[in-house]
């Protein structure tokens, strides 16, 4: 429907004004796409369909819920119980967060395996983590809204952690919690938070489409495309692709949503908050519990008896620096070629790196003692040589499979990868 196709008078009228169906013509249905995308490129789509979900279901759940420590915990049980689907709409919001992060890790671990981080995207896998920090904060202190006792312990525990920057900690905590402890006060601001977020991630989502259409898609190959020859119009191709994949995620989210959804809860955030009985054991949600391993796996810092930097600052300096060291991602790997699928050495330590985050995850789950709080040093010791010397090495050191001219040649010459060796990555 671009321009000069357009036959509705209508249409044309407004699109000569404002070209708003030009656009996304050119964007949704004519926008040239790599031929050989896999089922992998399915979550970021998959993301923005989550992320509306959360929108949505939030907004209704804003309707009913009282943002007060006295009615917190009552309100979310009256939606629950006297709300018309009520019950429905929160389990949908509940376990739509845990989906939105199993997609959305998803889509950061096939960018790490296929090099998606590399130039020219940059920007793009920069704008993405930005999108991650956004997500975790708002996961963060929708987690408190509940006011059960893992809410309120665990909006103490994690908003304390500021306390240990030096000089300015105490004050950052006391704005934090608007008073002297976790209160009335935290939560309402912490609501307001929780609600303007996911506005705010609809424009860096925008950005990042920005930036993805700006140079296209990368593709499991990593080579850049060659013209019309290596490219299918998005739509009706990947709609279709992105419509069964919706379907299958549909599928495993209504099966948590009806049948255990409460699986990937905690059960004491059914009790009601009580500042004087602390949790026998004070957990996030799962999708944060890598970063809470490493948190809690770094010991204090020192010599002789003197401790230069102590084990809570540590820890929140590497929980921190776990996540921005991504921003540099693109200048930590060095190797000119983005795929794995010719990078025989980089896809063993990709698989190690998985395993590492899984068990760092299950690491964070336990108590912070004996034998899981060694294996959760030793594998943040990993995450971070994983990214600080593994790849930087790697770059230098490893010898590449040969590249194939093009996305098309190895349909063409029955997969046959053209030259002796690998080509240097193109400038897209």
């Amino acid at each position: 429907m671009a321009g000069n196709s357009v036959t509705n008078s209508v249409v044309k009228w407004i699109d000569h004004r404002l070209p708003i169906f030009t656009f996304m013509d050119h964007e949704l249905h004519e926008y040239p796409t790599p031929k050989n995308l896999s089922y992998w490129w399915n979550f970021g789509s998959l993301a923005g369909i989550a992320l509306v979900i959360m929108i949505v279901t939030g907004i209704v759940l804003a309707m009913q819920y009282t943002a007060h420590v006295d009615h917190a915990f009552g309100s979310v049980e009256r939606i629950m119980r006297d709300v018309n689907f009520g019950w429905l709409i929160r389990y949908i919001h509940m376990n739509g967060a845990s989906f939105f992060f199993i997609v959305v890790y998803i889509h950061i671990f096939r960018g790490l395996y296929y090099g998606s981080y590399k130039a020219p995207r940059e920007l793009l896998w920069q704008l993405g983590v930005v999108i991650l920090l956004l997500m975790m904060a708002t996961a963060f202190m929708g987690y408190v809204l509940p006011w059960g006792q893992m809410s309120f312990w665990g909006a103490t525990v994690i908003t304390n952690l500021f306390s240990a920057i030096p000089l300015v900690g105490e004050s950052i905590v006391t704005w934090l919690w608007g008073g002297f402890s976790v209160d009335n006060p935290t939560l309402n601001r912490f609501f307001a938070l929780h609600y303007l977020l996911p506005f705010v991630i609809v424009g860096v989502v925008v950005l990042h489409l920005v930036a993805l259409h700006r140079f296209g898609s990368n593709n499991p190959l990593g080579i850049d495309t060659k013209g019309e020859q290596d490219t299918i119009p998005f739509h009706p191709y990947y709609t279709v692709k992105d419509l069964f994949g919706l379907g299958v995620f549909l599928i495993f989210f209504a099966g948590f949503v009806f049948f255990g959804p409460n699986y990937m809860g905690h059960p004491d955030n059914y009790i009601p908050a009580n500042p004087l009985n602390t949790p026998a054991h004070i957990v996030p949600e799962w999708y944060f519990l890598p970063f809470y391993a490493i948190l809690r796996a770094v010991p204090d810092i020192g010599h002789f008896g003197v401790t230069f930097v102590t084990a809570k600052l540590a820890g929140v300096i590497a929980m921190f620096g776990s996540i921005l060291l991504l921003l540099v991602l693109p200048w930590l790997d060095t190797s000119p070629v983005r795929s794995s699928k010719f990078r025989p050495i980089y896809k063993q330590f990709f698989w190690l790196l998985v395993i590492d985050a899984v068990v760092l995850g299950y690491a964070g789950s336990q108590p912070a003692e004996g034998t899981w709080l060694l294996i959760g040093r030793i594998a943040t010791a990993y995450y971070f040589l994983h990214f600080f010397v593994v790849l930087p090495l790697l770059g230098r050191l490893e010898r590449p499979k040969p590249l194939p001219a093009s996305i098309s040649e190895p349909v063409v010459k029955g997969g046959s990868m053209a030259g002796a060796t690998a080509k240097p990555m193109e400038k897209a």
